[in-house]
């Protein structure tokens, strides 16, 4: 025993420890674009934006250098001056915005909410970035609104400040400029003294600009001054991207080399899935492999190659709908309490299957009521409907206050449903007639959603899942036909291409025949129009 230990020892001496490299930062993408400054604004080229592998702990001058050459690489024409790295909204990156906490792509990226891959910086040459003169001939004697630029570590959140030209020509006709000091300090320096003289009045205005359009990215030559803040994203929605753009994005993140197994069975799909969803080994990123089994017990053999998860996926959902967690019509479903589904966490569990569908390239619900998908997207201006109430005693009453035309007899309805509105926090004498409009809708608020709060609350936090809940916020529009139902008009272009003819070999003398009855069919959907479809239908 004593000779095994000095072997041991021994044998150990020529083992040396070694200490396990720090993994990698996560390689993630971005995307990095061009500015050039037109007449003292900086705007964003288009079709220069490109993608950029960086790590998540880089800090500004590295992702600079990094998208420098990436834009030299592609576009050849580029000048080679100095380069500084900018927000959308053209200040320099520095720090976080509306902080002093220097720049680093994680800490922007939480700061935002977004994922990396819809982050886009942008690069701009030195000269660019400090010029603020227009060209001589395009000069204009008119007051021109346009943003000043500065660094976020001068005057955190402050930097970028709306500013009349008139002000310049007045500041700067007090103060000749010193011909000792460069062009660019001297441009550099009326920049700052302008914004010195505007940081009092102007000092909520980076914080308010970059909450509403930090998420998007506009590349357009037309004025932004001429629009409306209202309409921005939508029409950014409707130019730029669509949901299946962004669901490509979000599946990116999906791991093709592992898998998650499903065994379900068709007579109980919900079992299964249940089953499948909360097994211990379970992970959304994960593709998932889906096995389905006969009601005799036999395995169903074939290759999930997509075929049967997304049959799976659709069975889901249409089992979904009817689940107890949902209540209201059919195809305006909402979340309403049941203890049972609450104990067994069925909210967040209904949440996590609808992001899971959509990611993996199954179906949306297409059946929750607008009112829910407002409130989930942040909206605040949501409105329902009396039929939205299920209860008959409530909707009921509901109606009776709605209808009542004098000031007394809405006074005297409120006091026979007393107990009824301050259950839900609208009991109130208004002191006009109107004021019943608030007292019914206050109450539908609080049926649907303020009395489900809980419920409401986790089912979110399910579609929390693989950032659905980030890409509904940030594209309501878009996602919206996924999410809720909707009615797609039927139109004579839309039914030529439902009907596919089949035609006889071609030089055959029944081919001839066909293609000129093919022409007439195609003339009648010309001549009748929607009108005619009715009629069609009819016949078939």
């Amino acid at each position: 025993m004593k000779f095994r230990a000095i072997k041991e020892k021994e044998r150990k001496t020529f083992f040396t420890k070694k200490s396990h490299a720090s993994k990698k930062d996560k390689e993630v993408k971005i995307y990095i674009g061009s500015m050039e400054r037109h007449c003292g604004v900086l705007k964003p080229l288009k079709g220069k934006r490109l993608p950029l592998e960086v790590e998540t702990n880089w800090t500004s001058e590295q992702v600079l250098i990094a998208g420098q050459k990436k834009v030299k690489d592609f576009n050849q024409d580029m000048e080679d001056g100095p380069y500084v790295l900018l927000y959308p909204d053209g200040s320099e990156v520095k720090n976080i915005p509306g902080t002093n906490t220097p720049f680093k792509l994680q800490l922007y990226k939480e700061a935002i909410g977004k994922a990396y891959q819809r982050i886009t910086l942008y690069i701009c040459t030195v000269e660019d970035f400090f010029a603020t003169d227009c060209n001589e001939d395009s000069s204009s004697e008119d007051s021109v609104v346009q943003v000043k630029f500065t660094s976020h570590s001068q005057h955190d959140e402050n930097d970028t400040l709306i500013w009349d030209s008139a002000d310049e020509a007045g500041s700067s006709s007090h103060q000749p400029p010193d011909h000792s000091l460069p062009v660019q300090e001297q441009e550099a320096g009326k920049i700052r003294t302008n914004i010195q003289e505007h940081v009092r009045d102007q000092q909520k205005c980076y914080t308010n600009y970059t909450r509403l359009y930090a998420p998007i990215v506009i590349e357009s030559d037309s004025e932004g001054s001429d629009q409306s803040t209202q309409h921005v994203e939508e029409e950014w929605i409707s130019d730029a991207i669509s949901a299946a753009d962004i669901v490509s994005d979000l599946s990116q993140k999906i791991i093709r080399t592992s898998c998650s197994r499903f065994n379900i069975n068709r007579a109980n799909i919900w079992d299964g899935a249940v089953r499948g969803f909360k097994r211990a080994s379970y992970d959304p990123l994960h593709d998932m492999l889906v096995k389905f089994t006969g009601d005799e017990g036999s395995t169903e053999d074939a290759v999930d190659t997509g075929g049967p998860k997304r049959e799976f996926l659709t069975l889901l959902i249409d089992c979904l709908k009817a689940r107890r967690i949902f209540d209201g019509p059919e195809n305006g479903r909402f979340l309403t309490f049941n203890n049972a589904a609450f104990r067994e966490d069925e909210y967040f569990l209904a949440g996590r299957m609808i992001a899971v569908s959509i990611v993996h390239g199954g179906p949306g619900p297409r059946f929750l009521s607008n009112m829910l998908y407002d409130y989930l997207i942040g909206r605040t201006d949501i409105n329902g409907t009396v039929e939205d109430v299920t209860d008959e005693t409530m909707k009921a009453a509901l109606i009776e206050i709605s209808s009542a035309e004098s000031l007394d007899e809405l006074h005297a309805l409120i006091e026979k449903y007393e107990s009824l509105l301050q259950t839900a926090g609208c009991f109130d004498f208004p002191q006009s007639v109107k004021g019943k409009d608030n007292i019914v809708k206050d109450f539908i608020l609080w049926y649907i959603i303020y009395r489900n709060q809980y419920s409401v609350q986790r089912f979110r936090d399910g579609l929390s899942t693989l950032d659905v809940i980030n890409a509904l916020e940030q594209h309501p529009i878009a996602f919206r036909p996924y999410m809720c139902y909707s009615v797609d008009s039927l139109t004579s272009v839309s039914l030529e291409d439902v009907f596919k003819p089949q035609l006889s070999e071609p030089g055959s003398t029944r081919r001839q025949e066909e293609t000129r009855i093919l022409g007439y069919w195609r003339d009648y959907l010309l001549d009748t129009g929607d009108k005619g479809l009715n009629i069609i239908f009819y016949c078939c």
